[in-house]
């Protein structure tokens, strides 16, 4: 479904991105691991087409869509669940929801999408005219994955998805992450606990300095001394 192949991304004159190559098949739970400012977040943003590439190539689909823009990859399939949830505090749950479905194609189906984002988290439908920003973190996450969903997307990128949410609610939003998963919909994960990352993810790529040194499956991954010894603190 997604294939990036030596995809280098620049910040201005800061080189973010070296060498970042990776493949997604359709109906996975692919992560991306590593360090703070390895390059992580800044992979989800080239694939959603925030980020332009300064060489390389995405594919979706089979589809290029290096230098594509955010509407049109979002049109396509494509979802972010930012970090920091990015959310509209003031406005109500159930308006930031509908904030999801601005794509054309998404529009007819509003009211189903709705209704099945409230039968994801019931949360939100008990609290779909609270204001977001009232909303525990949490539940804003909900929110926020939620909203990706209005869109139907058939591939969703997540960005540090349990920062700043209580260790119980985690695991309901992981739940509800295999919900999604089992209907069919692929996951890109970026996420800093790996341990938790390896619970939900099929494979995994490491990404350090901008660069893919790693991939593979959660054996894999905890056999590898590189891996061990760096993100594990085993020796």
């Amino acid at each position: 479904m997604l294939q990036v192949t030596n995809l280098v991304v620049d910040h201005g004159k800061l080189r973010a991105l070296w060498d970042v190559s990776l493949r997604v098949g359709k109906g996975e739970r692919v992560g991306l691991l590593g360090a703070n400012g390895a390059g992580k977040s800044t992979t989800l943003g080239a694939v959603l087409g925030i980020y332009r590439a300064a060489s390389g190539s995405i594919h979706f689909n089979d589809a290029p869509i290096t230098g594509r823009g955010v509407a049109a990859n979002v049109a396509a399939g494509i979802a972010l669940v930012p970090e920091g949830r990015r959310l509209f505090p003031e406005m109500s749950v159930s308006e930031n929801l509908q904030m999801g479905a601005f794509p054309p194609s998404a529009r007819p189906r509003l009211a189903a999408q709705l209704d099945r984002v409230y039968a994801l988290f019931p949360i939100l439908a008990e609290r779909r005219s609270q204001s977001a920003g009232t909303l525990s973190g949490g539940q804003q996450q909900m929110v926020a994955i939620g909203r990706a969903l209005m869109a139907s997307p058939s591939l969703m990128l997540l960005d540090e998805p349990f920062l700043g949410v209580a260790p119980v609610v985690v695991e309901q939003v992981m739940a509800s992450l295999r919900q999604i998963s089992d209907l069919g919909v692929t996951i890109v994960l970026v996420e800093q606990n790996i341990h938790r990352a390896l619970e939900f993810v099929q494979r995994a790529y490491v990404i350090e300095n901008g660069r893919t040194v790693l991939e593979g499956d959660q054996t894999t991954l905890t056999q590898d001394p590189q891996f061990t010894s760096k993100f594990l603190g085993l020796e």
